[in-house]
C-alpha cells in the first residue's frame, strides 16, 4: 500500500470530520468528538494546520499541529493529536505522520513535540514510546470514563538541533 503525507487542504475537511467521528470515543478521548461535516470542521481548522496521511488515494490518518497556548514563551512547543483509521493501522501511516510532524516542527523553529494520551490507551502509549516519546507527567485519575478513573499522560519528544 502506498502512503504519502502532506499538509491538509480544505477539501480534506469532510474526510477528517468523518475520521474524527470514528476515532474519538470514551476509550481514546476524555469526551467523544463529533463534527457535523466539513463546514463545521472548517470553523475550527485551517488548511495546513494538520498533516494528513493518504493511503492509495484515501485519507487514512492525520496529525494536528498547534501551539499549546497563545503565550510567546510557549511558541517553541508543538502540541500534537494523531489519529489513524483502524482499517489502515499497521502499514506505517502513524510513524510517517509523526516523522512528518517532527520535520514540520524542526522547519518551523519548534524545540519540542508534546501530546496527551489516556493511560488506558496502552497501544498508543507503546507506539509513542517506539517513536521516541517519553513520559513527562501524569495527571492521576483526571477523567472518569466507562466506570473507572483514568490518568491523563503527557508525553514529549525534543527536536534535535
Amino acid at each position: 500500500m502506498n502512503v504519502i503525507t502532506r499538509l491538509s487542504e480544505a477539501g480534506d475537511f469532510g474526510a477528517l470530520a468523518e475520521l474524527n467521528n470514528r476515532l474519538w470515543n470514551d476509550d481514546t478521548s476524555p469526551a467523544p468528538i463529533h463534527w457535523d461535516g466539513a463546514e463545521e470542521y472548517a470553523q475550527y481548522h485551517t488548511p495546513g494546520s494538520e498533516i494528513v496521511a493518504v493511503c492509495d488515494g484515501q485519507l487514512c490518518g492525520y496529525v494536528s499541529l498547534k501551539t499549546p497556548t497563545k503565550l510567546e514563551s510557549n511558541k517553541h512547543v508543538a502540541e500534537l493529536a494523531i489519529g489513524v483509521d483502524s482499517r489502515f493501522r499497521g502499514i506505517g501511516a502513524g510513524r510517517l505522520l509523526l516523522n512528518a510532524a517532527y520535520d514540520w516542527a524542526k522547519q518551523n523553529g519548534k524545540r519540542k513535540l508534546s501530546l496527551r494520551v489516556l493511560s488506558t490507551n496502552t497501544s498508543a502509549i507503546a507506539f509513542y514510546e517506539k517513536c521516541g516519546f517519553l513520559v513527562q507527567g501524569r495527571l492521576i485519575e483526571e477523567f472518569y470514563l466507562n466506570g473507572r478513573y483514568v490518568d491523563d499522560i503527557f508525553m514529549y519528544k525534543m527536536i534535535d538541533e
